[in-house]
């Protein structure tokens, strides 16, 4: 049971990475398009801060804090 829930809480924070990295490659493509003057969506990536990547970082944060408990815990019940 245990390592079923790693493994399902390992896909979803690689789905996740893989949601912010993408994100920060938008927001980086999209403020050099602001500043040449060409738009590439820096406005719709504003719109979706809030709903989308702020939880998005927030998933990512507390399930590697999640995950490095769960393995801390783990280990040490091995160990005895």
């Amino acid at each position: 049971m245990k390592d079923k829930l790693l493994n399902w809480l390992n896909l979803i924070l690689v789905a996740d990475v893989f949601l912010v990295f993408l994100s920060f490659g938008w927001l980086a493509i999209a403020v050099f398009g602001h500043s040449v003057g060409v738009p590439l969506g820096l406005d719709l990536w504003y719109k979706l801060w809030q709903p989308l990547f702020t939880p998005a970082l927030g998933v990512l944060m507390g399930g590697a804090i999640l995950s490095a408990l769960v393995s801390q815990i783990s280990k040490r019940l091995n160990s005895n």
